[in-house]
């Protein structure tokens, strides 16, 4: 079977799930896109940035949230060539559906994108509007109530990128968690599978991804976030590890800001920094 069509596959099947778990809390049995959650029983905001760590929430139904990177420079090195790219408005559209049920378009308004050849010394530079993906996250457990919350996230990438002319079909699925501890503190955790491209050769890998974050209120409205991950990359058997740290600043009600970093131990992992913002509406 085509890779591309498993990908296909898992996000559709996916879409399943949501009819396993009815009943789950009083904002799936009565609200929907089309009869929006009241303003008075509405969660608190919750977004999927700054860390790497997803979170397990869902928007409330009727609702939507855009969370961007405003500016991201990441910075990545393999054996043969040196990559750094400049992304502006790395956006994130997401819909409530159902009381547990969100869907999300990902999207780069504007990339640039600048390769080195480390033997020939030869620099190759190309920007314009980049991939764009579709993910749909399903809560399972504690949406509403509880010290426990658990989502699927299955996505897919579309290769509509015009600054990276290798992009390819990329999918995976994500399965982030969150811990609420005593004294407000917050523990997440997150495995993904992932199928991506190489980074030197148009071939596709498949990709395990592990997290654990925590966070907490730095003083009122302004929390901090600590977190740790690794990749392992089964076809070059290759580990990768991350430190990352953000800051997210409450500018007013239902409006966020962001500022962090995503470092990479190892010479060859990937180096991310960036600002951004949320929005709900």
């Amino acid at each position: 079977m085509n890779k591309n069509h498993r990908l296909v596959i898992l996000l559709c099947g996916t879409l399943l799930i949501p009819s396993a778990y009815r009943g789950q809390g009083n904002q799936e049995k009565h609200y929907s896109l089309f009869n929006p959650v009241p303003a008075s029983l509405m969660r608190e905001m919750e977004t999927d940035r700054p860390d790497v760590t997803e979170s397990a929430y869902t928007v409330d139904a009727g609702y939507f949230q855009y969370e961007t990177d405003l500016i991201r420079l990441t910075r990545e090195r393999s054996d043969t060539r040196e990559v750094s790219t400049v992304l502006v408005n790395h956006g994130n559209l997401k819909l409530g559906i159902t009381g547990s049920t969100a869907i999300q378009i990902g999207f780069e308004t504007y990339g640039v994108q600048r390769e080195r050849d480390l033997s020939s010394g030869n620099i190759t530079r190309t920007d314009g509007f980049g991939d764009v993906n579709l993910r749909i996250k399903q809560n399972l457990i504690g949406n509403d109530h509880g010290n426990f919350v658990l989502a699927v996230l299955p996505y897919i990438k579309f290769p509509t990128s015009g600054y990276d002319d290798e992009s390819r079909f990329e999918g995976g699925l994500i399965v982030p968690m969150l811990y609420k501890m005593p004294g407000e503190w917050k523990l997440g955790f997150q495995v993904e599978v992932d199928r991506l491209k190489d980074l030197d050769q148009p071939a596709m890998h498949t990709e395990f991804l592990q997290t654990l974050t925590i966070s907490h209120s730095i003083t009122k409205g302004i929390d901090g976030i600590a977190e740790t991950y690794y990749t392992y990359d089964f076809k070059a058997h290759q580990l990768a590890n991350y430190l990352n740290a953000a800051i997210e600043v409450d500018v007013a009600k239902d409006f966020k800001v962001d500022a962090g970093l995503n470092y990479g131990i190892q010479h060859q992992a990937q180096k991310h920094y960036f600002i951004g913002a949320s929005y709900r509406h």
